[in-house]
C-alpha cells in the first residue's frame, strides 16, 4: 500500500510527476485545503509537502500520529512548529537549492531599483503632475565601488556576493562560521563583525533565517550606527528588521532608501511605507517565478522520496531527530 503525502496547496503539477508515481497525493481543490477537510485528511498522511504561507502549527501536527516527514516549500520554515515536530521526532526538511538564485536576483534587483530610483521616477513618469526632467534632477547612487554588507553568508548570500563583484562592489559579511579561504577569494569577501559591518557598508542585505536570536536584528540602536544614506534590502524575513524603528531611520533621512520584499506582519504592510518614494516594496516573491516554482516542488517532492527510501541525503533542519 503507497504511503500518503499531503500537499498543503495547489502548487504545480509539473513538479510533482516523480511524486505521483511512488505515493498517494492528497492535493486540493482550491487553492488551500479548507480548515475542515486539512484536519481529516492529516490524520492519515504519512508525509506533508508544506508550503511557506500556510502555518503548520501543534495543533495540527498532533492530529498527524502517522506522520514521519515534513518537505517545505521554500527555505523558511517558520511556518512549521519545528520544536513539537521534534519533539515528536518528525523530520523537517527545506528546498535551499531552487531558490538561491532567484533570491539573490530579487535582492540585486532591489538594490537597483531603490539606488537608481527607478521604481520611484517610473511612478512619476505616469503620473498626471510627473517629474522634472534635467541634468542634475532625480539622480541616485551607483553600485560601482560601494561596499556591500551581508548578513548571512549562506547560498543567497553568496550568489549576492557573486553579482554583486560582477557589479564592482566591495563585499563584507557577518556570518556564524567563517567561509573557507578560497570561498572568500571567489567572492572577494571579507568576514567582519556585526558592528563593523553595521557601520561601514553602504548598502545591507539581509539574508538570515528568522530565529528567537534574529528577530529586531536591525533596530534602533543598528540603524543609529550606520552610514547616512544607507541602503537596506531585505528578502529574508519581515521581523529580522524593528519596521517601526525603520520607518523612522527613513523619514529622518537616515536611511537612504530600502528593498523589501518582506515585512513584519505581511500581509499587512506599515501604511508610512506606502508613501515614501525611497521604499521599494514587492509582495514576498523573491521566488516569484514559474521556473523556480516548479523546480521547488521538485526539491521538496525530492526530499520525500529520499526520506521513505531510507536515506538521509536531504536538508533536514532537526537533524537531532536522527539520534533519538
Amino acid at each position: 500500500m503507497k504511503k500518503k503525502i499531503l500537499v498543503m496547496a495547489r502548487i504545480p503539477l509539473a513538479g510533482l510527476t516523480a511524486l505521483e508515481e511512488q505515493f498517494d497525493i492528497i492535493y486540493p481543490d482550491a487553492f488551500y485545503f479548507s480548515e475542515p477537510d486539512l484536519r481529516r485528511h492529516i490524520v492519515e498522511t504519512d508525509g506533508i509537502l508544506s508550503v511557506f504561507t500556510a502555518p503548520l502549527g501543534s495543533d495540527l501536527l498532533q492530529l498527524a500520529q502517522q506522520l514521519r516527514i515534513i518537505s517545505n516549500f521554500g527555505v523558511g520554515y517558520n511556518n512549521i512548529d519545528l520544536d513539537y515536530a521534534t519533539t515528536r521526532g518528525i523530520a523537517v526538511c527545506n528546498t535551499p537549492d531552487s531558490v538561491t538564485e532567484p533570491t539573490a536576483e530579487m535582492a540585486m534587483g532591489l538594490m537597483i531599483a531603490v539606488m537608481r530610483r527607478i521604481s520611484e521616477t517610473d511612478r512619476k513618469l505616469r503620473s498626471i503632475s510627473g517629474l522634472k526632467w534635467g541634468m542634475m534632477e532625480n539622480l541616485g547612487s551607483s553600485l560601482w565601488g560601494k561596499t556591500l554588507g551581508i548578513i548571512g553568508m549562506g547560498r543567497i548570500g553568496r550568489a549576492l556576493a557573486r553579482r554583486a563583484v560582477a557589479s564592482g562592489m566591495k563585499v563584507i559579511y557577518y556570518n556564524r562560521t567563517r567561509l573557507d579561504a578560497a570561498t572568500e577569494l571567489q567572492y572577494g569577501a571579507n568576514l567582519v563583525s556585526f558592528n563593523h559591518l553595521v557601520q561601514k557598508s553602504d548598502i545591507i542585505s539581509l539574508h538570515c533565517p528568522l530565529t528567537d536570536d534574529t528577530h529586531h536584528l536591525i533596530g534602533e540602536n543598528e540603524f543609529a550606527q550606520m552610514k547616512n544614506g544607507v541602503y537596506i534590502i531585505n528578502t529574508a524575513r519581515g521581523a529580522v528588521i524593528d519596521e517601526r524603528a525603520l520607518i523612522v531611520s527613513l523619514s529622518n533621512g537616515k536611511i537612504g532608501g530600502a528593498g523589501l520584499d518582506v515585512f513584519e506582519e505581511e500581509p499587512s504592510i506599515s501604511r508610512e511605507l506606502y508613501s515614501m518614494d525611497n521604499v521599494v516594496l514587492t509582495p514576498h516573491n523573491a521566488t516569484g517565478t514559474i521556473d523556480t516554482r516548479i523546480s521547488t516542488a521538485r526539491e521538496a517532492s525530492e526530499n520525500l522520496i529520499r526520506f521513505f527510501n531510507e536515506r538521509r541525503d536531504i536538508p533536514i533542519v532537526n537533524p537531532s531527530i536522527w539520534r533519538s
